[in-house]
């Protein structure tokens, strides 16, 4: 291993950019244009939906319409205290046969098991409904097509489900609550290894069968999730205890989700809102508090995902608050389809594990491009930016281990083509960890007017081209150490470090110096 060291104090940064000063970011002047708490998530959604901007073509979504014609559950037989699903779906069901119109759900509790929406039916949930979901698998058959992390089977599908339906609507300020966590849906779902190696990605998908039937397994059931639809609106709902991920378009096209609140702490696998291969997204003003990543992008994983080949593109998230969660916005793990054209602007992360995260691994394929952020508010436990693209043997075996670098093939995935600007990180654990594939590594970032405070400064291993520019970093840790490291810039990044000096460590034959350009350093203590 070729290890090389460098300290660089004052004079030999500046030596370096031939300049004596320049001027840091501003915290006062970012104040004035990155949103505050207050100023973003459900509680601070507007009634308009305002005019959709986008570095990439974005067609202006509109709210789904819907005919004048409402029918309350209770009229088709829903009462509380019983179970209400065949009246809740006959009510659904009339409507749609009489060419559309809204079920209403009136304030109380009603208890259900699936719940499938139809064409041309808004679902809503007058203030003071609440939906509370069984638990039993018998309320879930028969089995339906769904994707279970990125790999299709049938299965219990979701709490609530669409298939091939157009123009629908799930709203109002009512809550949906998920079974108990002793459930028997918990029980016997499929557990102890990732779902690769459960699936045969060469057997057909008809054959894929987990329906709980004779006291087989199921795979956990996502809360909503719309699967090949057009035209959906998720709004103003609130979702507690999901059994699994909570809003989870699949395979669809001219979604809005707006003013949704989630609380899923401390369930495994509780992400938030997750866009599966699906296009033309808007998510807005929504609260997410999750027990796993929050907002998250997918595509699809390992071969099933490459065989179905449908990117998740063209998405918008903006004015939304991440609250507890593995992740403020994710792309992947799975991501083979591609993940692209998302932009993500004027979000808050307040107390979010990482900030902007970007995960796959080698057997995942597709990877994430054209991926920008700006004007973004962070307080993190965790790393603003990071980058795992290697993962853990755990779940993938010898594909962790680093070396020696790969054959590249159809499953090898990459993530380029990024920007990230405007942003002030109140705090975190480390600046920057990125960490690339050999045959693969990140490639293409720029990240610029950024004010960051972290414990750690950064660790770039297989980046191949970052540009940090006009940034400042506050830490008590001066390490930027690159394996296999290069093309790397810091152009008129102001460093506050102890003793003012920042050491660098290189490892690895593809190694280089970065450069410095204008740049100063300042002594922590001063």
């Amino acid at each position: 291993m070729n290890t090389k060291h460098a300290l660089f104090s004052i004079g030999k940064l500046l030596l370096l950019s031939g300049m004596l000063t320049m001027s840091p970011v501003s915290d006062t002047a970012a104040q004035n244009v990155i949103p505050v708490r207050e100023q973003v998530g459900a509680q601070a959604m507007p009634a308009e939906i305002a005019p959709i901007e986008a570095p990439f073509d974005m067609p202006q979504l509109q709210r789904p319409q819907f005919a004048d014609f409402t029918l309350p559950i209770t009229d088709t037989g829903a009462k509380e205290g019983k179970m209400a699903t065949r009246a809740i779906q006959k009510a659904i069901d009339r409507v749609n046969k009489k060419g559309g119109g809204t079920v209403i759900v009136p304030a109380g509790v009603w208890n259900t098991g699936r719940i499938e929406l139809k064409s041309n039916v808004n679902l809503h949930l007058e203030e003071g409904a609440e939906l509370h979901f069984s638990g039993d698998i018998k309320d879930y058959q028969p089995a339906v097509l769904t994707r279970n992390e990125g790999v299709e089977v049938y299965s219990l599908g979701a709490l609530i489900y669409a298939y091939g339906q157009r123009n629908i609507a799930l709203t109002g300020k009512g809550k949906l609550v998920g079974p108990a966590r002793d459930c028997e849906i918990q029980e016997r779902q499929m557990k102890g290894d990732v779902v690769e190696n459960y699936i045969d990605p060469d057997s057909p998908v008809n054959e894929r069968v987990y329906d709980g039937k004779r006291g087989g397994s199921v795979f956990l059931p996502m809360f909503v999730s719309p699967t090949n639809c057009q035209n959906v609106l998720i709004e103003g709902v609130t979702l507690e205890s999901t059994p699994f991920w909570n809003v989870v378009p699949v395979y669809c096209d001219s979604v809005i989700i707006r003013g949704i609140t989630v609380h899923s702490v401390g369930i495994p696998r509780g992400d938030g809102i997750d866009i599966e291969s699906t296009r033309n997204v808007l998510i807005e003003y929504s609260t997410l508090s999750c027990g796993d990543d929050c907002f998250t992008m997918k595509a699809g994983r390992c071969e099933d995902g490459l065989r179905v080949n449908r990117p998740s593109e063209n998405i918008v998230v903006r004015h939304c608050l991440a609250e507890k969660g593995h992740g403020g916005i994710t792309c992947g793990s799975e991501t083979a389809g591609m993940i692209r054209n998302l932009y993500v602007h004027d979000c808050v992360f307040d107390g979010t594990g990482t900030g902007l995260r970007f995960k796959t691994r080698r057997n995942r394929g597709g990877g994430g491009e054209n991926l920008t952020y700006e004007r973004i508010r962070m307080r993190l436990t965790g790393q603003p930016f990071v980058w795992d693209m290697l993962g853990s043997k755990t779940f993938v075996g010898d594909l962790a281990i680093r070396l020696p670098a790969r054959d590249i093939t159809p499953l090898t995935p990459t993530y380029k083509n990024i920007t990230a600007r405007d942003i002030i990180v109140e705090s975190g654990s480390q600046f920057i960890k990125a960490q690339g594939i050999p045959e693969t590594p990140v490639e293409n970032v720029w990240i610029e007017n950024v004010t960051a405070r972290t414990n750690k400064l950064m660790l770039l291993q297989d980046v191949d081209g970052m540009v940090l520019k006009n940034v400042t970093v506050e830490c008590p840790d001066s390490l930027i150490r690159i394996v296999d490291g290069r093309h790397i810039t810091f152009d008129q990044v102001h460093f506050i470090l102890p003793d003012g000096k920042v050491c660098t460590e290189q490892e690895g034959e593809l190694a280089r110096e970065p450069e410095f350009i204008r740049c100063l350093i300042r002594d922590l203590e001063r």
